[in-house]
């Protein structure tokens, strides 16, 4: 039976594997000893029985294949190197290492055990806070502060958003942004734009100390504790240094043909974060190419040609301010952008943030 190597255990890696485990000898490469429900992690950050409800096993994920537990340090062609380990030959191998970005909304720990506790610290700290400084106006230093505006109603928030205005970057219409800053505007957090600030608080993101900062225009904000929201980057690193090296932009990502293959390898593929297929980085993208990888594999295991492609799909924004608020951009099937309000958006996301789902993936009751 022939051997697929995925490297990676988030939204595209377990999707891949699920996938493929009836048909191939699959084995799951993935640092982190429980699967971290992202999409989650800023309700996580605020309240407490969301801090356990975010990490799962992977125990009931595959019936025939196996998850490793271990770093990859490089790949060779379709041989994975793992420290500690040996290499793991396999016939064709998945790149779904995904991004990282800063805590809460990811996780840098590979122990759930150590998140957790940093979680447990940071609500202690939140607890104790009376104003907090959000850096970064994108949807998730959004999606952040309606979080902590709903568990801790007399917290003062500032969002400073070194562009013009919140939700920057293209594909955000303005009547999203209008809905947003109007909501957030009933919250009552304060919104700094048009200038980055001119240093960065002293302390480390979700720690509880006073601070004073500026930004570059010479507005000042000071607070309690201050999170980052802002620098994603693709975790390939274990390529550097490999033959995989020249496909990799500068940004990080990896550049792969419209089947998914990585450009000038029949057998190695990549989906998610890392990939430089053109679109928003997101849990729902990221499965919709997983899908498109296991349809390419199983022909292949078939001695068939490859010829699933790819095409990113209308995007659709789905950005809740807490369980109650947010707002909402749909792409009508003429192409034609629909807001929805807080109630829709609350109905969509906002109560359960798609963790039934993910738990039903990974075959947990």
């Amino acid at each position: 039976m022939a051997r697929v190597a995925i490297i990676g255990g988030g939204y595209g890696g377990v999707t891949v594997a699920k996938g493929l485990d009836p048909l191939a000898d699959v084995v799951l490469i993935e640092q982190k000893d429980q699967f971290v429900h992202h999409a989650a992690a800023l309700r996580a950050a605020v309240d407490s029985v969301w801090e356990q409800a975010i990490f799962m096993p992977y125990t009931n994920l595959l019936s025939h294949g196996e998850v490793v537990k271990g770093t990859v340090s490089k790949v060779e062609g379709t041989t994975v190197h793992v420290f500690g380990r040996e290499p793991i030959e396999a016939d064709y191998v998945v790149l779904a290492t995904g991004s990282s970005y800063p805590f809460p909304a990811k996780y840098s720990s590979y122990r759930s055990g150590v998140a957790k506790a940093r979680l447990e610290q940071l609500h202690e700290n939140l607890e104790g806070a009376r104003s907090a400084l959000v850096v970064g106006g994108g949807t998730v230093g959004i999606e952040l502060t309606g979080e902590l505006a709903s568990a801790f109603p007399d917290l003062e928030i500032t969002i400073v958003e070194k562009c013009d205005e919140i939700l920057s970057t293209p594909g955000y219409s303005p009547g999203l942004r209008a809905e947003i800053g109007e909501q957030l505007a009933q919250l009552g957090v304060r919104v700094v734009t048009g200038s980055e600030l001119a240093y960065l608080p002293p302390q480390n993101v979700g720690d509880l100390a006073h601070f004073m900062v500026e930004t570059k225009n010479g507005e000042a904000v000071e607070g309690d504790i201050w999170f980052q929201c802002y620098g994603a980057r693709p975790v390939t690193g274990f390529l550097s240094g490999t033959a995989f090296e020249p496909l990799l932009h500068p940004n990080g990502t990896i550049a792969v043909e419209p089947t998914l293959r990585v450009k000038g390898y029949d057998n190695v593929y990549a989906v998610g974060d890392i990939t430089d297929v053109r679109e928003s980085k997101r849990a729902d993208a990221a499965r919709q190419q997983a899908r498109v990888v296991i349809a390419n594999i199983s022909a292949q295991l078939e001695g068939e040609e490859p010829d699933t492609t790819y095409e990113p799909t209308k995007e659709w924004v789905i950005l809740p301010l807490g369980p109650a608020m947010g707002a909402s951009q749909l792409l009508d099937s003429d192409g034609a952008v629909r807001i929805l309000g807080a109630e829709q958006t609350a109905e969509i996301k906002g109560t359960d943030l798609m963790v039934s789902v993910i738990r039903s993936q990974l075959n947990l009751p």
